[in-house]
């Protein structure tokens, strides 16, 4: 096998590989949160070295922000109870 060959059947297999990655997150984005979060655990734990937590947080996807402006566990900020102004 010449290098040219398998130049063009390592182009090809990263470019399948990527297009799997996008339909995964297309249509299953929560079982693709769940295996970059399983990826991600490993390679964050304490004693690992800097270089394995790097790559760890960059797999890890994002937190979730749920309803609400601050992210949290809603009950700062409900429709019932509006927060009151200090008088003055």
């Amino acid at each position: 096998m010449n290098a040219s060959l398998a130049l063009q059947y390592v182009v090809i297999a990263l470019a399948v590989m990527v297009s799997a990655v996008v339909v995964m997150q297309k249509q299953w984005p929560n079982a693709a949160r769940r295996l970059r979060i399983a990826l991600a655990l490993p390679l964050l734990r304490a004693g690992r070295p800097a270089m394995l937590q790097m790559i760890g947080r960059g797999i890890a996807p994002a937190a979730r922000v749920e309803a609400g402006t601050c992210g949290g566990c809603n009950g700062c900020g409900s429709d019932d109870n509006p927060p009151t102004k200090p008088a003055g």
